[in-house]
C-alpha cells in the first residue's frame, strides 16, 4: 500500500511538473508584444512595398505607351496609336489608384521613370504583350494573395482593379499584333473605365464590367 501510495504521488508530481512547462511555454509566446508588433510591421512594409512597385510600374508604363503610339502615328499604325493611348490614361489612373493606398498607409508614392526602349511599332507590340502577361499572370497575382493575407482590403482592391485592365490590354495589344496591316488607317476611339481603367473598343457597352461604372464616366480616347 505505501508503495502504491507513493507511485500515485510521483505520479502527480510529473504531471504537475509538465503541466506547469506547458503553461510557462504558452504564457511566453503569448506575452512576447515586441516579437507580435515586428511581425505585424513586416507584414504592412511589404504590402508597401509591393504598392510602391505597382505605383514605379504603372508611371513607367504610362510613359512608355505614350512613346509608343507616337512611333505608331510616324509608322501610319494610327489604330495602334489610339490603342497605346487609350492603355496609357488607364495606366495613369491605376497609378493614381495606387497612391492613393500608399498615402493612406503613410507612405509617399515614388516613381523613377525611365527612357523607354522605342521599336517598331510590331515589336512594341509583342513587348507590351509581354509586360502585361506578366502583370497579370504573375506581379499583380503575388502583390494580390500578399494583401490577402494581410487583410488590406484598399491593397486588394487597387491590384485587382489593375490586373483585370492589364489583363483586357494584353488581349487588344495581341489582337493588333495579330492583324497588324489592318491597324493603319484612321484613328479609332477606345473607351476607359474612369475607376479600373477597364479599356475596351465596344461601342455598345452599357457599364465597366469589372466595377460597374456607368458608360457615362468612360473616358473616349483616339
Amino acid at each position: 500500500m505505501t508503495i502504491r501510495i507513493r507511485t500515485l504521488n510521483l505520479f502527480a508530481a510529473a504531471f504537475a511538473v509538465t503541466f506547469a512547462a506547458i503553461g510557462c511555454s504558452s504564457a511566453g509566446s503569448a506575452t512576447t508584444p515586441g516579437a507580435t508588433n515586428t511581425a505585424a510591421a513586416n507584414t504592412g512594409t511589404i504590402t508597401l512595398e509591393n504598392l510602391q512597385t505597382a505605383y514605379d510600374g504603372e508611371s513607367n508604363a504610362n510613359a512608355k505607351y505614350l512613346a509608343f503610339a507616337k512611333k505608331a502615328d510616324e509608322e501610319g499604325y494610327a489604330k495602334v496609336a489610339s490603342l497605346f493611348r487609350a492603355a496609357a490614361r488607364a495606366e495613369e489612373i491605376h497609378k493614381t489608384n495606387h497612391a492613393d493606398v500608399i498615402t493612406k498607409m503613410g507612405g509617399t508614392p515614388k516613381a523613377e521613370i525611365k527612357p523607354a526602349d522605342i521599336k517598331t511599332t510590331a515589336e512594341n507590340l509583342k513587348g507590351s504583350i509581354e509586360g502585361e502577361t506578366y502583370e497579370r499572370d504573375k506581379m499583380y497575382t503575388d502583390f494580390l494573395a500578399e494583401a490577402r493575407s494581410v487583410g488590406n482590403k484598399d491593397a486588394v482592391r487597387t491590384f485587382n482593379l489593375a490586373k483585370t485592365a492589364e489583363a483586357e490590354h494584353a488581349k487588344l495589344y495581341t489582337e493588333a499584333l495579330a492583324n497588324l496591316k489592318d491597324w493603319k488607317g484612321s484613328k479609332i476611339t477606345f473607351f476607359v473605365c474612369s475607376v479600373c481603367g477597364f479599356t475596351t473598343k465596344d461601342t455598345t457597352i452599357e457599364k465597366c464590367p469589372v466595377d460597374f461604372t456607368p458608360k457615362e464616366k468612360f473616358e473616349s480616347i483616339s
